[in-house]
């Protein structure tokens, strides 16, 4: 491919001026790696904004909780919670930046398939609206602390329900071969939810469900809903009307990444799930329509963000592969090691360059397969020091962030109407000896 960098990959407010230059709102960015540095990952906050208002208005103001898991900091969190959403954290180390940046808690979802003690119990002393009971041992952990005087917590139970969601097999979570959940099968499912709603010491506030991320077919969202809400009519007749007051029916909902891909939109995702929903409670005679909740990240912040890098190396192996070589990589952006994402990749100081060159993007760690984009189509005068750009890194790049090699972390800046503004600043060599006792 040799055409300029589709803009449907990029922020809402991605513009490039007469020169070619691209900004994001309002910001250009070789401006923005010159102040800030490199690697950044730099945030279009309207679009943030507006994938969080398109969530409401589609599912309504209780009706998402965006997940923390995709990208959280301070910053972000308070967006969300001045976005009306609700907010889903899957540790207690996501959960003290909640709390720290003020949210509220009781719009608090905390996830997780292996929470402490101390995890359950900051969470049920802070207020945590609903916690996601993941196995029969959270169960036991979580009795045992309102035994021992803490606030009784509002449950929804996690359920597996063998449904594939056709992405690859590393997020894919709604199978019956899963580490997260109650699998509904086996009849698991069912008698948590008869255990929850016998105790005196938990209350049942409804059913979980969450099949994988980055899914792109939607019929797999229709299924499982259809599963989960014919559970929630065999827990009904188990312990009584009304048992189920909502339906959380998690998140997953794929973007694009590369030229020629077509996500569903949310408008399509909300239609899909609501006749689901509607489909199975008059199959089922479910006795009344519980509230249905989701839980999107990626889709939320995914495309919001790009990563900005300085290339460094630029080696030519005759009639082989040309690789070039950025200052990040796998610390930075993880996927494509670690489940074969793909990316593109362009220059944003020359955006509207046609780009004939084939390269195969590398970062700088002690990986062969530190390779951020393979086979990169980049602009025939590609040389050391230009900046390059990768975009839709705004999900599960800063988040999957590591040290890896000594590499401190990046920045991370919100831009809009024109302003850059530093929500996480970049760490330094010294933030590597923090932790250290000599």
């Amino acid at each position: 491919m040799s055409a300029p960098i589709d803009l449907r990959l990029l922020p809402a407010t991605a513009a490039v001026s007469p020169d070619g230059r691209l900004s994001i709102g309002g910001c250009d960015l070789g401006l923005l790696a010159e102040r800030f540095g490199t690697p950044l990952f730099v945030y279009d906050e309207a679009h943030l904004r507006a994938r969080c208002r398109e969530y409401v208005g589609a599912f309504g103001p209780d009706g998402v909780a965006y997940a923390g898991k995709a990208f959280l900091c301070r910053a972000m969190v308070r967006l969300v919670g001045e976005e009306g959403l609700h907010l889903d954290v899957a540790t207690g180390g996501e959960l003290h930046v909640a709390l720290s940046a003020g949210f509220p808690p009781r719009r608090i979802v905390f996830h997780g398939n292996n929470k402490s003690d101390e995890e359950l119990g900051s969470a049920l002393a802070g207020g945590v609206g609903r916690i996601v009971a993941d196995s029969f041992t959270e169960l036991d952990r979580l009795e045992k602390l309102v035994k021992g005087g803490l606030a009784a917590p509002r449950v929804l139970l996690r359920v597996t329900p063998g449904v594939e969601a056709h992405t690859h097999q590393y997020i894919e979570t709604g199978t019956e071969d899963s580490k997260f959940g109650f699998p509904v099968r086996p009849g698991d499912a069912l008698e948590a939810a008869r255990r929850v709603a016998a105790s005196p010491y938990l209350e049942l506030a409804g059913l979980h469900c969450h099949i994988g991320s980055q899914i792109h077919v939607l019929e797999s969202y229709a299924r499982a809903a259809a599963v989960v809400v014919d559970l929630a009519a065999e827990v009904e007749a188990a312990v009584g009307a009304g048992a189920i007051g909502e339906l959380n029916l998690g998140g997953g909902l794929g973007i694009a990444y590369h030229d020629g891909d077509e996500p569903p939109t949310v408008a399509e995702y909300a239609a899909v799930l609501r006749r689901a929903v509607d489909e199975a409670i008059s199959d089922t005679g479910l006795s009344s329509r519980p509230a249905v909740l989701v839980e999107p990240g990626r889709s939320i912040a995914g495309t919001a963000g790009v990563t900005l890098y300085r290339v460094g190396t630029i080696k030519e192996i005759v009639g082989v592969r040309t690789y070039a070589a950025v200052d990040g990589g796998m610390s930075d952006n993880a996927r494509p090691a670690t489940y074969g994402a793909r990316y593109e990749a362009f220059l944003p100081e020359r955006a509207t360059a046609e780009r004939p060159l084939v390269v195969t993007v590398a970062g700088k760690h002690c990986e062969q397969g530190d390779l951020l984009v393979r086979d990169a189509t980049l602009p025939a005068d590609l040389a050391v020091g230009d900046l390059l750009c990768t975009p839709a890194t705004g999900a599960y790049g800063y988040a999957m962030a590591s040290n890896y090699n000594k590499v401190p972390r990046p920045a991370v800046v919100f831009a809009a109407g024109g302003e850059a503004r530093l929500v996480v600043r970049r760490e330094t060599v010294d933030d590597l000896l923090r932790l250290e006792e000599t």
